[in-house]
């Protein structure tokens, strides 16, 4: 799977650093739908599920 393009503002939250959905390290990234999630653990859960759109645009 390609890498996730996160360039856009709306993926980071410079207020505040939540729990990341997939590891629950504190992270300021956030997803497409907004869910507090690190670029890297939302690429492997990519990788790992090829079929889901969770992190995709």
């Amino acid at each position: 799977m390609p890498l996730l393009d996160w360039r856009d503002a709306r993926h980071f939250d410079a207020s505040r650093n939540l729990p990341c959905v997939l590891c629950g390290k504190p992270t300021p990234m956030r997803s497409h739908d907004r869910e507090a999630v690190h670029k890297v653990c939302a690429e492997d859960w990519c990788d790992h599920n090829p079929h889901s759109n969770r992190f995709h645009n």
